[in-house]
């Protein structure tokens, strides 16, 4: 994550015929959208390629579907497609006690909670639609994103503290 944005979906394509967008979404859902108004599409380079405000949002076949205020055919929804919508790290909404953001545990050192071993920094942080995430860690381990295994999420610390399942790093060195 830039620490200047926090994304929160990327565009796929245009949708039905009146401007509609369908997004990856990586926020709670269409109501967040909603609830914020207005968010800044950004290129790959985190360029602002331009500010919008959004009219409606809802989700459909797996996607959340996006209608932005002055994007009103399938062509303009289409000149969308790859851009990010994003928004600037104070307009995060707050957090309870802990909770944390996806996008804070990228950069996190993974460690074992009981060896201190060091299995390396997280790269990304990958949803599963219901089910629970997988996390990506620099030297090409997947992690379960599980509580029985992820024991310790520490993103003010940069740390998290697994119980890994015997053979799992095996597993993933026997594949390089």
């Amino acid at each position: 994550m830039n620490n200047d944005w926090v994304i929160l979906a990327e565009i796929v394509r245009a949708r039905g015929n009146r401007g509609e967008v369908a997004v990856n979404d990586l926020t709670t859902g269409p109501d967040r959208f909603t609830e914020l108004g207005s968010v800044s599409l950004l290129d790959a380079d985190d360029a602002v390629k331009r500010e919008v405000e959004v009219e409606e949002a809802w989700e459909h076949n797996g996607f959340t579907i996006l209608k932005f205020k002055g994007v009103d055919s399938i062509s303009e929804a289409e000149s969308l497609r790859g851009l990010r919508a994003a928004i600037r790290p104070s307009r995060r909404r707050p957090l309870e006690p802990d909770e944390f953001f996806f996008g804070d545990l990228v950069g996190c050192q993974v460690v074992g909670a009981n060896n201190q071993t060091v299995y390396g920094r997280v790269t990304a942080v990958h949803e599963q639609g219901g089910a629970s995430g997988l996390l990506e860690v620099d030297n090409n381990l997947l992690i379960p994103f599980v509580k029985s295994i992820c024991v310790g999420i520490k993103p003010e610390e940069r740390r998290i503290e697994v119980n890994l399942p015997d053979g799992l790093v095996e597993l993933f060195q026997n594949e390089k």
